[in-house]
């Protein structure tokens, strides 16, 4: 049974969801020393913001598959290194989205009327109505950056305080924009025009410190900002300066720099502002979603699916995953055919200079990048000893040297829709062909030129041999004498009398004494044999 580590407080939901797949440790306010001792006897972890997962930890967790954050930002994760040892990183991000959203409304409100400074005036029995004078939102222009879910969310809630919503987003579509009734502008635009901005992006190289002193100056005077999003995105000390000289009216921060920030942060003592301790996801609602939805995560990548909200690969809906499971699996098939086929009699194999994985036929709307990490997956496996999987599998074969391409073509192909997978090494090019009929039956349908007709799963004895009279009966009569059971056998060839290829599955293995015979048989060119 895997062995799951809790490392940060998540709801019990959570816990128990995880308990049904495996056997569940909490131990919360480890220090970096005391995770680094134990990650090693873990299959699974599962951390919210506190704990930090670094390359070191990483390093140590031999049997770690899978860490799950319970929520959405992963900068406490080394997401290159997990995936750099084929660990999945699964993230929330649809979990809190309610409660951020939520947040920001309430922050922008407090913040333009002022609700906080009032309530601690009349808490310590003062009645200061007149100085707490504050602005309406109605007919005010919100500029929000990030327009994502959460971003969205604001958008909707903005909206019904009859606000005028403009965006910027590089990647949102016009489409989206008339969906949510927000003009998409750019981001030196939505600096000019808003009253107020809130933030909805995440924290990376490109976003840090992207608001400082240079685009306060692009704002209008007066303007109010809402950070419920990630610390270190605007300059904390250009903010407060801009506070200070009166261009910005004041601040509604959630997140900070550094979390708890130090109390010489000068954000912390500006009047103006409001300031939360990272509230963005605390509401019973969301601690359960993120909990339940970062466990049933947990339990797919143990169960060996892949997640649904992975950081590190291409992530899928449940839906999306059930029509693309068979070809994963086809391709991890195909993969492997190909590289057993690629070795020499002595084992050793050459190497693989470039993969092209094409996609024939009408694959629809399948997404088609896992299922060519699937195929990659397949070729390094029998290569490596460290695990290969959907999520290391591009790192691994880049590291290797190796050209991959992905491609596709709509041109009509014998069956609706057709896997090819093409290998290159210094010898020459293999061509193997998939397909998948009905819900679950896979077949490789080409090894090159040759139609074949495969179930690729077992054992299996592959030749290539003149097609003349005897051979079939040959091979038959020598795993006979030996006791190999042949469990079906499929056929194709080029022409009467010309090259043909044999695929037979049989119930053993197949001694290499014996497939020297075969080999040995007149007419007979090459014999290999391979385990899918």
């Amino acid at each position: 049974m895997p062995k799951i580590l809790v490392a940060d407080p998540i709801a019990e939901a959570g816990i128990a969801r995880l308990r049904e797949v495996g056997e569940v440790d909490v131990k919360l306010g480890l220090s970096g020393k005391e995770l680094l001792e134990i990650i090693g006897d873990y299959d699974a972890l599962a951390v919210r913001s506190e704990t930090k997962v670094t390359a070191e930890v990483i390093s140590a967790a031999r049997k770690l598959k899978v860490i799950g954050r319970a929520g959405v930002g992963v900068d406490n994760i080394d997401v290159r290194a997990a995936t750099e040892r084929g660990i999945v990183v699964v993230n929330s991000p649809e979990g809190n989205t309610i409660a951020a959203a939520e947040l920001t409304i309430a922050m922008l409100l407090a913040l333009a009327r002022k609700i906080p400074q009032a309530d601690h005036s009349l808490h310590e029995g003062r009645w200061e109505r007149k100085k707490f004078l504050g602005t309406e939102v109605y007919g005010k222009t919100l500029g929000v950056i990030g327009l994502g879910k959460i971003g969205g969310e604001v958008a909707k809630r903005a909206l019904a305080f009859e606000m005028h919503v403009i965006a910027f987003d590089p990647f949102a579509t016009e489409a989206r924009a008339r969906e949510l009734g927000v003009t998409l502008v750019s981001l030196d635009d939505l600096y000019h025009q808003s009253d107020f901005i809130t933030i909805h992006i995440p924290l990376n190289e490109k976003t840090r410190n992207m608001i400082s002193t240079e685009q306060f100056a692009r704002m209008k005077d007066g303007v109010r900002l809402v950070n419920c999003a990630r610390g270190g995105i605007v300059d904390e000390s250009a903010l407060a300066e801009a506070i200070k000289s009166g261009k910005v009216a004041g601040a509604a921060l959630d997140v900070f720099a550094q979390e708890p920030p130090p109390g010489d942060n000068p954000l912390l003592h500006l009047p103006e502002n409001v300031v939360t301790p990272h509230l963005g996801a605390s509401t019973e609602e969301a601690q359960v979603n993120v909990a339940l939805d970062i466990a049933e995560q947990i339990a797919e990548v143990l169960a060996n699916k892949p997640a649904r909200a992975a950081v590190n690969m291409p992530s899928l809906s449940a839906e999306a995953l059930a029509r693309v499971q068979p070809y994963l699996t086809l391709g991890e098939k195909i993969g492997s055919l190909h590289t057993q086929l690629a070795r020499d009699l002595d084992g050793r194999g050459h190497p693989i200079e470039e993969v092209e994985v094409l996609f024939q036929g009408d694959f629809g709307d399948l997404p088609t990048n896992p299922i060519t990490r699937s195929v990659l997956a397949g070729i390094l496996t029998p290569m490596l000893s460290d695990p290969v999987n959907l999520v290391n599998a591009p790192v691994l074969t880049a590291a290797r040297g190796i050209n991959v391409i992905e491609s596709h073509s709509a041109a009509p192909v014998e069956y609706n829709a057709r896997l090819t997978v093409r290998v290159r090494t210094p010898t020459g090019i293999r061509t193997i062909c998939g397909a998948v009929f009905g819900e679950n039956d896979l077949r490789i349908v080409y090894i090159d030129n040759y139609r074949v007709d495969v179930v690729p799963e077992g054992i299996m004895l592959l030749t290539q041999h003149n097609d003349t009279p005897g051979i079939i009966g040959a091979v038959g009569t020598l795993l006979g004498n030996n006791r190999i059971n042949i469990a079906g056998m499929n056929l194709g060839r080029e022409k009467v009398g010309g090259r043909a290829v044999m695929v037979l599955m049989v119930d053993d293995p197949i001694s290499e004494s014996l497939m020297a015979q075969l080999r040995s048989i007149p007419g007979m060119e090459t014999a290999r044999l391979v385990q899918l």
